[in-house]
């Protein structure tokens, strides 16, 4: 039987050097574990339910749903701590303590948004392309991918439940690791880090290949 793909979001932090920020799945994880790949993950029910004072600067003429969006964004806070808001005013003690609510659960991304009086800004989040997984993969998802700029003020702090490893590199220099087998890369990140490669020299659009499947 062929698995149903499941709504998924993937985001890629860029600095200002034009560096990106990779993380390592732990090797224990059943799906893609011990490769090389950016922040994401499934979308969320409560992704749906969200009002519009909570969120500015959504993209206009979307053909999918903005829950794509929040969960990107939800995604790179759980994550590596960075948070797409206005007005950034957490101590890292409390941005650690809804973190681990986020992940367990205990509280969606938009409920913690309104108590803490934040909006969510996707003025620096630009949508890239969209990959399904293959029919004969176990575990298939319908991913959006995303790139967005790293605030300024903010540093990434990996969970390490979550990730095993991450560090700052040039597209460039990441598929020459991947090509000399230091790093373990799928397809959609590979065409990902090809993709800001070809556009950060001028040489390609920020857009992936219009094509759906690996």
């Amino acid at each position: 039987m062929v698995a149903i793909p499941k709504p998924a979001s993937t985001i890629i932090l860029i600095n200002g050097e034009g560096k990106v920020y990779l993380t390592k799945r732990p090797i224990t994880m059943k799906f893609l574990g011990g490769f090389y790949v950016f922040p994401g993950g499934s979308v969320d029910a409560s992704d749906y339910e969200w009002t519009s004072n909570r969120v500015k600067n959504v993209p206009a003429g979307l053909t999918f749903d903005t829950a794509y969006f929040i969960a990107a964004a939800r995604e790179l806070f759980e994550e590596v701590g960075i948070l797409l808001v206005e007005n950034m005013n957490l101590t890292l003690e409390e941005q650690w303590e809804y973190r681990l609510q986020l992940m367990k659960h205990e509280i969606s991304f938009h409920d913690f948004l309104q108590k803490e009086n934040l909006v969510l800004d996707l003025s620096s989040v630009s949508y890239i392309g969209h990959r399904v997984t293959p029919k004969t993969s176990k575990y298939r998802y319908d991913t959006r991918f995303f790139v967005t700029k790293l605030p300024e003020g903010q540093k990434p702090i990996p969970y390490e439940m979550e990730v095993e490893e991450a560090y700052w590199t040039s597209p460039e220099d990441a598929l020459k690791a991947y090509r000399k087998g230091e790093i373990a890369l799928v397809r959609p990140t590979k065409v990902s880090l090809e993709t800001l490669h070809h556009y950060l020299n001028g040489t390609g659009p920020l857009q992936m290949p219009k094509k759906m499947y690996e």
